[in-house]
């Protein structure tokens, strides 16, 4: 909403060079659709009503403009995503998995796959408390009952075999964070995204965006209301997809784990290879030369290195 046209007197002119700076100001952000309505909330212009003050203006009023805007398009349809919620087993006869739709559809028949154990079965029927349904889609809470007898524990996710999300412990996203305590790049917390919480650590923020100016700065720490591009290593793999491409496993929040307050909100850009993430300057170090350790055992070492990367402990080997 272009605010308080009274003041130039609705004149077009500045209402266009308001909307066409405005649209160049959030190009980077990527916003598929931006609608600008002019108006005067002093005098109700365009609020409740269309205007007879701005005569040029062919769009909706405000009120009008919110009560019919779609707000259901950013759901995702197409990659089908189950986080499980609670195992329903009620008696020996019925065993059900619980949990929101995060997105897709799914119908009874439909083969799926439980992650992370990759086991695949068929929907058996899909459980409400109102009764049974053919199909399931977003927002819907229900309860998926198999075929198979399949282990599946809260936090894991009911999938389609031929659309699995991206599985890592190594992730971008974008950071807001939301807490007073500035961050501490030292510090775990616990990353809780979908059903699944997991400890997580900040390896790296690569630049802090100013709101004001969209320009990157770099810094070693945000605080409250600013916002970054953080890199992260969790303790066990996620299953989660881009915030861009699916906004429900896109999304996580971080939770200090001694005072428990909400530290940040993430929006997941991608995975990150972790060799991509080992900076020189950061690694601890081992020097097997000067540690006097034989080089019949260099092999063994750096193997277990390895490893260790795999389970985000980076450790730099030098012979």
């Amino acid at each position: 909403a272009v605010n308080k046209m009274d003041l130039v007197g609705f004149d077009k002119g500045v209402f266009d060079k308001i909307v066409s700076d405005f649209q160049e100001f959030v190009a980077p952000l990527g916003i598929p659709d931006i609608t600008c309505i002019p108006l005067s909330a002093l005098d109700g212009d365009n609020v409740v009503t269309k205007s007879d003050r701005t005569p040029w203006y062919e769009g909706k009023c405000l009120l009008d403009y919110l009560e019919t805007v779609p707000i259901d398009l950013d759901r995702n349809y197409t990659d089908f995503r189950f986080p499980v919620q609670y195992v329903l087993r009620p008696n020996l006869d019925f065993r059900g998995f619980s949990g929101k739709v995060a997105s897709g559809i799914i119908r009874k028949g439909d083969t799926v796959m439980a992650l992370p154990s990759r086991k695949t079965s068929k929907v058996k029927s899909i459980v409400t408390y109102d009764g049974d349904l053919d199909e399931a889609f977003p927002p819907l809470c229900v309860t998926l009952t198999l075929e198979d007898e399949i282990d599946i524990s809260r936090g894991e996710m009911l999938v389609k075999p031929d659309n699995l999300p991206t599985e890592d412990r190594n992730f971008e996203a974008m950071l807001v964070w939301m807490d007073e305590e500035e961050m501490d790049v030292n510090k775990q917390f616990y990353l809780k995204q979908t059903t699944n919480t997991t400890r997580a650590r900040i390896d790296n923020i690569k630049y802090k965006v100013d709101v004001n100016t969209m320009e990157q700065s770099q810094v070693d720490k945000l605080s409250l209301n600013e916002i970054g591009r953080v890199v992260f290593t969790t303790g066990k793999e996620l299953f989660f997809d881009s915030y861009h491409a699916n906004k429900q496993t896109g999304s996580f929040v971080l939770i200090d784990p001694i005072t428990n307050n909400t530290s940040a909100v993430g929006m997941i850009i991608d995975r990150v290879d972790a060799k991509d993430m080992m900076h020189d300057d950061a690694l601890a170090t081992i020097c097997m030369s000067d540690l006097g350790i034989d080089a019949s055992h260099y092999d063994a070492i750096v193997r277990v290195c390895d490893e260790l990367r795999k389970q985000g402990i980076s450790i730099k080997v030098k012979k």
